[in-house]
């Protein structure tokens, strides 16, 4: 799946990609995450951290409970070990072990024997898909919960159940996993997906799986930015990181939520509070380019950790890469958000997505034309065609080195110049090249 060494830009790794190979990876890392019970704190967290680890160099950060994270303040830490819901035979009608969806994240611990009326209060369907168990939590309120397919609760005689959540809810950590990969400049690309969800597989887990191949693939290429990859617990993960790391976040050019990566739908971008920032600008190209339908929409103060990237204080230009975006598929938190739900060709083509990005904000630069009286003369250099009836690739080709030359002005980049002639981004860097390679043109300093 990797490419060789020897590869030297994000193209060529893009380009050699056997996607059926590494969708069937992606999908593998997906399965072998996927029973993990995890939550915004504890051991399912820490687990998967160590899974990643093995395939990254992760540097894991433990921040204790209690620490004030601007207007938050990092929760005490949750861990289960066993729930269920056993009726007068001894039987578990409801079982942790099954899935551990069943139990309401960060309940407290109870261990009780209940009529059938007094336990209904805690117990959470969806009548409107009566095989399917939804995904509840309670991080910031001590309460308890089963969640269960309606079709099951439905099923329940009266009677008296006893009641087990054998959890615990006491001073710990939240814990952050990050991988840094270092490039030539010091500014960042920053790529975060959120690492507290149980047993999903798109929200979560695709992302999670995306975003780790993505790291795998880019130290194996010289870089210009430097990419900092964050695995984190939704919300209060990312408020913690950026509390942790405020002076630093300056160095944040551009940013990337991972999430809902692995469905069927058509891939979609949600752009930055910007809203024109250049990794806006960059996706709108990329999808403007690409061989299927893709989706824009603006920034909206709601959804995943954009929110907080995105807020006032620090308006950073991240958006969010999905498929078909979090509420809007009906197995959204639900246990039909299996492994049966994502599938290997969706991974492949939204981690394809992610390099072709990758590649524009690499291959983006800001150059001068050294001859700008006129056009130089192409043709004595081997750079147009010096017999009649060009084929229409030659005429393309020919055209980005004209618009190039003409807007090659110190104030234009390649993505602008990519944008005005609507020609794919490749084409023009590589008319750049070329006329670098001949003396005609001098890369300037990269934009942002």
């Amino acid at each position: 799946m990797i490419p060789p060494a020897t590869r030297q830009s994000v193209a060529d790794v893009a380009a050699a990609l056997d996607l059926a190979v590494v969708g069937r990876e992606l999908y593998d890392r997906i399965g072998r995450l996927y029973p993990i019970c995890r939550s915004i704190t504890g051991n399912g967290v820490r687990e998967t951290l160590r899974l990643l680890g093995s395939e990254l160099d992760l540097e894991i950060r433990e921040v204790a409970t209690g620490t004030p994270v601007f207007d938050w303040i990092v929760p005490r830490e949750w861990n289960i070990r066993d729930a269920y819901i056993m009726n007068g035979n001894g039987q578990r009608v409801v079982d942790f072990n099954a899935s551990n969806l069943h139990v309401v994240s960060y309940s407290v611990p109870v261990r009780a024997r209940l009529t059938l009326a007094e336990l209904r209060p805690h117990l959470f369907s969806i009548p409107d898909h009566p095989d399917w168990i939804p995904y509840k939590t309670s991080y910031y309120s001590e309460t308890w919960g089963f969640c269960l397919s309606d079709r099951q609760l439905q099923s329940l005689p009266d009677g008296e159940y006893e009641v087990c959540i054998d959890s615990s809810l006491e001073d710990g950590h939240l814990t952050l996993g990050e991988c840094c990969l270092r490039g030539r400049d010091t500014a960042e690309v920053f790529i975060s997906c959120h690492v507290c969800h149980p047993s999903l597989c798109n929200d979560n887990l695709s992302g999670v799986s995306v975003a780790v191949t993505l790291a795998t693939l880019l130290r194996r290429v010289p870089l210009r930015y430097t990419y900092r990859f964050l695995f984190a617990p939704g919300t209060i993960g990312a408020i913690t990181w950026l509390a942790l790391n405020e002076p630093h976040v300056p160095k944040i050019k551009h940013g990337l939520v991972l999430a809902c990566l692995g469905d069927r739908g058509s891939p979609t971008y949600k752009r930055s509070r910007r809203g024109d920032a250049a990794i806006d600008r960059t996706v709108a190209h990329v999808f403007r380019h690409a061989s299927h339908e893709c989706h824009s929409e603006d920034f909206a103060p709601h959804g995943y950790d954009e929110r907080q990237y995105c807020s006032p204080g620090f308006n950073l230009p991240v958006g969010v890469l999905s498929r078909t975006p979090h509420g809007r598929f009906p197995e959204y938190h639900t246990s039909a958000d299996d492994l049966a739900f994502v599938a290997p060709a969706a991974l492949a083509d939204s981690l394809r997505t992610c390099l072709k990005v990758i590649e524009v904000l690499e291959g983006n630069g800001m150059f001068l034309n050294k001859n700008p009286k006129c056009e130089p003369q192409l043709g004595r250099r081997g750079l147009y065609a010096t017999l009649g009836g060009h084929s229409d690739e030659r005429r393309t080709q020919e055209a980005a080195l004209l618009w190039v030359l003409n807007l090659s002005d110190g104030t234009h980049s390649l993505l602008d110049i990519a944008e005005r002639s609507t020609m794919p981004f490749a084409m023009v860097r590589d008319a750049a090249t070329a006329l670098v390679e001949h003396g005609l043109l001098e890369e300037l300093s990269a934009p942002d």
